[in-house]
Protein backbone atom coordinates (compact mmCIF):
# COMPACT_ATOMS: atom_id res chain seq x y z
CA UNK A 1 0.00 0.00 0.00
CA UNK A 2 1.36 3.37 -1.02
CA UNK A 3 1.17 6.07 1.66
CA UNK A 4 0.96 9.73 0.91
CA UNK A 5 1.63 12.29 3.59
CA UNK A 6 0.25 15.80 3.49
CA UNK A 7 0.31 18.73 5.86
CA UNK A 8 -2.73 18.95 8.06
CA UNK A 9 -5.18 21.67 7.07
CA UNK A 10 -5.05 24.55 9.52
CA UNK A 11 -8.70 25.00 10.44
CA UNK A 12 -9.24 27.81 12.92
CA UNK A 13 -12.91 28.75 12.47
CA UNK A 14 -15.89 26.79 13.77
CA UNK A 15 -17.71 27.28 10.47
CA UNK A 16 -14.88 25.53 8.60
CA UNK A 17 -15.06 22.57 10.97
CA UNK A 18 -18.84 22.34 10.75
CA UNK A 19 -18.61 22.41 6.94
CA UNK A 20 -16.18 19.47 6.96
CA UNK A 21 -18.44 17.55 9.34
CA UNK A 22 -21.44 18.20 7.10
CA UNK A 23 -19.97 17.91 3.58
CA UNK A 24 -16.39 16.70 3.93
CA UNK A 25 -14.90 13.75 2.11
CA UNK A 26 -13.88 10.66 4.03
CA UNK A 27 -10.26 11.84 3.97
CA UNK A 28 -11.19 15.30 5.27
CA UNK A 29 -13.21 13.83 8.12
CA UNK A 30 -10.45 11.32 8.83
CA UNK A 31 -7.84 14.03 9.44
CA UNK A 32 -10.20 16.58 11.01
CA UNK A 33 -9.54 15.53 14.64
CA UNK A 34 -5.79 15.69 14.05
CA UNK A 35 -6.06 19.19 12.63
CA UNK A 36 -8.28 20.26 15.53
CA UNK A 37 -5.82 18.92 18.07
CA UNK A 38 -2.89 20.55 16.37
CA UNK A 39 -4.25 23.97 15.42
CA UNK A 40 -7.73 24.80 16.66
CA UNK A 41 -7.62 27.68 19.17
CA UNK A 42 -10.73 26.66 21.18
CA UNK A 43 -9.70 23.48 23.01
CA UNK A 44 -13.21 22.78 24.28
CA UNK A 45 -14.79 22.96 20.81
CA UNK A 46 -11.96 20.75 19.51
CA UNK A 47 -12.45 18.28 22.37
CA UNK A 48 -16.21 18.10 21.86
CA UNK A 49 -15.82 17.61 18.12
CA UNK A 50 -13.32 14.79 18.72
CA UNK A 51 -15.75 13.21 21.19
CA UNK A 52 -18.48 13.38 18.55
CA UNK A 53 -16.17 11.77 15.98
CA UNK A 54 -15.27 9.08 18.53
CA UNK A 55 -18.85 7.84 17.98
CA UNK A 56 -18.49 7.68 14.18
CA UNK A 57 -19.41 4.42 12.41
CA UNK A 58 -15.92 4.10 10.89
CA UNK A 59 -13.33 2.60 13.29
CA UNK A 60 -10.42 4.49 11.70
CA UNK A 61 -12.18 7.82 12.21
CA UNK A 62 -12.98 6.85 15.81
CA UNK A 63 -9.32 6.03 16.43
CA UNK A 64 -8.19 9.32 14.89
CA UNK A 65 -10.69 11.12 17.12
CA UNK A 66 -8.96 9.64 20.17
CA UNK A 67 -5.60 10.63 18.70
CA UNK A 68 -6.99 14.14 18.18
CA UNK A 69 -7.70 14.24 21.92
CA UNK A 70 -4.08 13.34 22.57
CA UNK A 71 -2.99 16.21 20.30
CA UNK A 72 -5.17 18.57 22.35
CA UNK A 73 -3.58 17.26 25.53
CA UNK A 74 -0.13 17.87 24.08
CA UNK A 75 -0.82 21.32 22.65
CA UNK A 76 -3.32 22.80 25.12
CA UNK A 77 -2.55 20.72 28.24
CA UNK A 78 -6.24 20.37 29.04
CA UNK A 79 -9.15 17.96 28.52
CA UNK A 80 -12.28 17.29 30.56
CA UNK A 81 -11.44 13.98 32.20
CA UNK A 82 -15.04 13.08 33.16
CA UNK A 83 -16.11 13.38 29.51
CA UNK A 84 -13.01 12.07 27.78
CA UNK A 85 -11.86 9.09 29.83
CA UNK A 86 -15.01 6.94 29.39
CA UNK A 87 -14.97 7.49 25.62
CA UNK A 88 -11.28 6.59 25.40
CA UNK A 89 -11.70 3.43 27.47
CA UNK A 90 -14.76 2.32 25.47
CA UNK A 91 -12.90 2.82 22.21
CA UNK A 92 -9.88 0.96 23.53
CA UNK A 93 -12.08 -2.00 24.41
CA UNK A 94 -14.33 -2.02 21.33
CA UNK A 95 -12.14 -0.72 18.50
CA UNK A 96 -9.87 -3.75 18.28
CA UNK A 97 -8.52 -2.93 14.80
CA UNK A 98 -7.00 0.30 16.08
CA UNK A 99 -6.16 -0.54 19.69
CA UNK A 100 -2.52 0.27 19.02
CA UNK A 101 -3.36 3.83 17.93
CA UNK A 102 -5.72 4.34 20.85
CA UNK A 103 -3.12 3.01 23.28
CA UNK A 104 -0.55 5.44 21.84
CA UNK A 105 -3.04 8.26 22.42
CA UNK A 106 -3.66 7.07 26.00
CA UNK A 107 0.08 7.03 26.64
CA UNK A 108 0.42 10.60 25.36
CA UNK A 109 -2.52 11.85 27.41
CA UNK A 110 -1.06 10.20 30.50
CA UNK A 111 2.23 12.02 29.90
CA UNK A 112 0.84 15.46 29.14
CA UNK A 113 -2.06 15.54 31.61
CA UNK A 114 -0.66 13.12 34.19
CA UNK A 115 -3.80 11.00 34.03
CA UNK A 116 -3.87 7.37 35.06
CA UNK A 117 -5.82 5.53 32.40
CA UNK A 118 -6.02 1.77 32.83
CA UNK A 119 -4.86 -0.35 29.88
CA UNK A 120 -6.81 -3.42 28.78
Amino acid sequence: MERNYYSLPKLTEKEEVLEVLKNGTYEEIMILPLSLGEFFPDWKFAQNTCLKLAEHEDPAIRANAILGLAYIARNKRILEKKLVKPVILRNLKENTDYQWRIQDAIDDIAIFLKWKIVNV
